[in-house]
């Protein structure tokens, strides 16, 4: 916090919400007007068990504000753009001011809606994951949803080769 501050640009990220019965129901969270914003990190250089050096990085979380509540306790770090300079300014902010700025997002900059279940599973990918969920599906209808269309359209990742 002292030293390695940094923004984490965004259009939006995921939440789920208890559901009752060891379930959890996925939500979509994005800015109503659309625009991007920064999400407060940190991040480290430091080195791997083998000797390599690693980058990593972390999303600071606070208290949900009031309307993210009913989804889950905690939110992302939502940085006004008048508080990115002071943010990323680590040599003259220290870290008490910086942790003053870690504050819930103000209500209704953001919204929230369901979504479909598929984006628990990490080999989806596609602009399908941010669809409203159809209001009328049971998540057991979703499931199966899911299970239809991943049988209907086999997903080939190309972005690496086989080992095989």
């Amino acid at each position: 916090m002292r030293r390695r501050r940094c923004l984490v640009p965004a259009d939006g990220f995921y939440e789920w919400k208890d559901a009752g019965g060891g379930r959890k129901r996925p939500y979509a969270v994005r800015p109503k007007d659309r625009e991007p914003v920064a999400f407060a990190g940190l991040w480290e250089s430091w080195m791997g068990p083998n000797g390599e050096e690693l980058e990593t990085a972390a999303i600071v979380t606070t208290a949900a504000n009031r309307e993210l509540a009913p989804l889950h306790d905690r939110m992302p770090v939502v940085l006004p753009p008048d508080a990115f300079e002071a943010w990323l300014d680590c040599r003259n902010v220290d870290a008490e001011t910086a942790t003053a700025l870690c504050v819930p997002a103000r209500d209704g900059l953001l919204e929230a809606y369901e979504v479909s279940p598929a984006v628990n599973r990490a080999d989806n990918d596609g602009p399908e994951l941010i669809e409203p969920a159809p209001p009328e599906a049971t998540p057991a209808e979703a499931d199966a949803d899911v299970s239809a269309e991943r049988k209907k359209k086999p997903r080939i990742d190309e972005r690496q080769g086989s080992l095989f």
